[in-house]
């Protein structure tokens, strides 16, 4: 079975843009949802909405609070989580997927 947050929760993860260096995921759900275990690599979470869950990986459990519109550095990790809160979940991660920066062409603006 893969560890894809996409895979392994279809319903609650989405891909909004993907290319050689990042790929963005678009995160939502309701209360009482629970998420399988899953990977992601290093990542940059942004809030859209505040939040509170449950994450639990290797017999760790943690709880968090999150308010809306804050970004937060994400080290690449395992975990399953569950919103324990009373109002949905919604953030957007952007997973990088190398570590070297490119010193190729450089492109002024949006690619």
């Amino acid at each position: 079975m893969s560890d894809d947050p996409v895979m392994t929760n279809p319903e609650l993860y989405r891909v909004i843009f993907e290319n050689d260096d990042v790929r963005v995921l678009e995160y939502s759900d309701r209360p009482g949802d629970r998420t399988q275990p899953h990977v992601h690599p290093d990542s940059v979470m942004y809030t859209l909405s505040a939040f509170r869950r449950r994450l639990v990986s290797g017999g760790r459990t943690t709880e968090v609070d999150l308010p809306a519109g804050v970004a937060r550095w994400l080290p690449a990790q395992e975990h399953s989580g569950e919103n324990i809160g009373a109002t949905e979940t919604r953030a957007i991660f952007v997973e990088l997927k190398r570590k070297a920066v490119s010193q190729g062409d450089s492109v002024l603006g949006p690619a």
